[in-house]
């Protein structure tokens, strides 16, 4: 909405400028050119040319050294109020069908012909029936006429409002306590002023479940003074903010089942503290955050702390974790079943499938690491290997297979708390399963294997050495040559030395001998449908 007449309070106001965003600073003459001059700090400082001065006298200050500009008031959208841009989105225009065309829908500023959409545009068209809308970057930018939305479309139940242009949370507020049933508000790219000291009607967002306040330049502080009025709030994204965790939630917050804190580069470990006792905390993003520890100090070495106590799902991508003792922390969750690490420098590059291993080892109860599911084999398979990557250390610690001259010391336990346990399930390791070995360096040693399968009713039995790194999908492909038989058609399993009378499938073609834990000495056993 361009106009030569200017809002009173403009200093403040949120404005676009051919496709640009930004806020009002100034507002006044700049000598020696006549006329009214808008100064406006840039959402892109790339845009701007200053930073407020001219001539040597300072009309405002930007953030940036390059984030000011002065525009003429004429050609600042100050925006739309919100029922204005429902209805430019979502109303047919009026009118009778001439030459029998179709209704003509009206989306934004353009016309598209509703052939095929008659249903859609006709409902759409019925604005108290409106639940769900979009009105990204549509440049709204207040509440409009006190009561119209609720008399025109109150049983909306989710809003898109993202990068739009409204100056203060009061406005946004105003639209809220008009929509009794909003669940759903996505608030992103908007910079919002912190509310007035006005009371405002009970219930504004009584209904609210999500909200996502993604680069709004929110801090901690005036989410904790607004979170009263989100009293079933259970989705809170506070991605890209800049800000840090600086005080304990009291009585807010408590019906909060997913936290995303992502791309908040001043969130460390210590923060996380003050945000662990949220009751109903299932899921916390911590992706991007330069993340380099996690501790719980409350509890020791393989014992379960009190802090995240329904914490389910935990992601922290992107981070700099490095030290193997954040997995060890995390065992002591008492919900944890999924995780997500990538991209840290303990999990990068040829380390990762080893780094896999370790983590669920070390990491009891997961279910899902890295999105993809933990099943049984693996996990065998993972906690076999550690057992014995790490032997040798545990013996030079004062590991000893017999268990009563087994005392390993404090600090073998402190680095490897699931260790113990580990011998428990599987047995102290032996001399002869030592190995010397680089915890990152992938082995490709050859293991010498029984191949047992039977043919015409008789059972045979070979010998082969194989790669422990070949997959399953090329040990069919051998076999078939071997057996004359279609690879599709084989199915393996195989017999350990370690567990007798126990059958393990080998039912992911794409994975590993190494990745299934086969061992030279075990038997392979090969079945197909064979015909009379």
């Amino acid at each position: 909405m361009m106009s030569d007449t200017l809002p009173s309070d403009v200093i403040g106001r949120r404005v676009e400028v051919n496709g640009e965003l930004a806020t009002v600073r100034f507002c006044g003459v700049v000598p020696p050119v006549e006329g009214l001059w808008l100064g406006v700090e840039w959402d892109n400082p790339e845009r701007g040319k200053h930073d407020g001065s001219r001539d040597g006298t300072v009309y405002f200050t930007c953030r940036h050294p390059t984030g000011g500009s002065f525009i003429r008031p004429d050609k600042v959208n100050f925006g739309v109020d919100f029922l204005t841009a429902v209805k430019n989105r979502y109303v047919l225009d009026d009118g009778p069908h001439t030459n029998g065309k179709a209704p003509v829908a009206k989306l934004g500023s353009k016309h598209v012909q509703a052939v095929g959409f008659d249903f859609v545009a006709k409902k759409q068209s019925q604005l108290n029936k409106l639940q769900v809308i979009s009105l990204n970057d549509c440049a709204v930018s207040c509440a409009g006429e006190k009561g119209r939305i609720a008399e025109a479309c109150p049983n909306i139940v989710s809003i898109n409002l993202s990068k739009n242009l409204f100056s203060s949370w009061d406005e946004v507020m105003h639209i809220a306590e008009q929509l009794r049933s909003l669940e759903v508000l996505d608030l992103s790219k908007n910079q919002l002023q912190f509310p007035s000291e006005s009371v405002m009607p009970a219930g504004t967002f009584s209904a609210l479940k999500v909200l996502i306040l993604t680069q709004t330049g929110v801090s901690w502080a005036e989410v904790l003074r607004l979170a009263p009025r989100w009293p079933v709030l259970e989705y809170l994204c506070l991605n890209s903010n800049n800000l840090c965790i600086s005080e304990r939630p009291t009585d807010v917050l408590q019906t909060v089942t997913l936290l995303d804190l992502s791309c908040n580069p001043l969130i460390d470990g210590n923060q996380l503290h003050l945000i662990a006792y949220l009751p109903r905390l299932e899921e916390l993003i911590l992706s991007n955050t330069g993340l380099s520890s996690i501790h719980f100090p409350d509890a020791g070495f393989g014992c379960k702390t009190s802090m995240f106590p329904s914490l389910k799902y935990l992601v922290v991508d992107d981070n700099q974790i490095s030290q193997w003792s954040s997995f060890n922390e995390l065992d002591k969750l008492q919900s944890l079943q999924a995780l997500s690490c990538r991209r840290n420098p303990l999990t990068e590059g040829d380390k990762a499938q080893t780094a896999r291993q370790f983590i669920i080892a070390k990491i009891g109860q997961l279910r899902t690491l890295n999105q993809c599911e933990v099943l049984p084999a693996e996990r065998r398979g993972a906690e076999l290997d550690y057992r014995k990557a790490f032997g040798n250390e545990w013996k030079e610690a004062g590991g000893h297979q017999d268990p009563e001259k087994d005392r390993p010391n404090a600090e073998f336990l402190a680095a490897h708390p699931r260790y113990q346990l580990l011998c428990s399930k599987y047995g102290a390791p032996e001399d002869g399963e030592f190995k010397t070995q680089q915890p990152f360096r992938l082995r490709n040693q050859l293991l010498t294997l029984k191949i047992k399968y039977s043919s015409q009713l008789e059972e045979k039995v070979l010998e082969k050495q194989l790669p422990d790194s070949m997959t399953i999908q090329k040990v069919k492909r051998l076999l078939s040559m071997l057996l004359k038989v279609p690879a599709s058609e084989l199915l393996l399993s195989y017999e350990s030395l370690k567990m007798p009378g126990r059958e393990i499938g080998l039912e992911n073609d794409l994975q590993s001998l190494h990745y299934y834990s086969v061992e030279t000495g075990d038997c392979l056993l090969v079945r197909w449908e064979q015909t009379n």
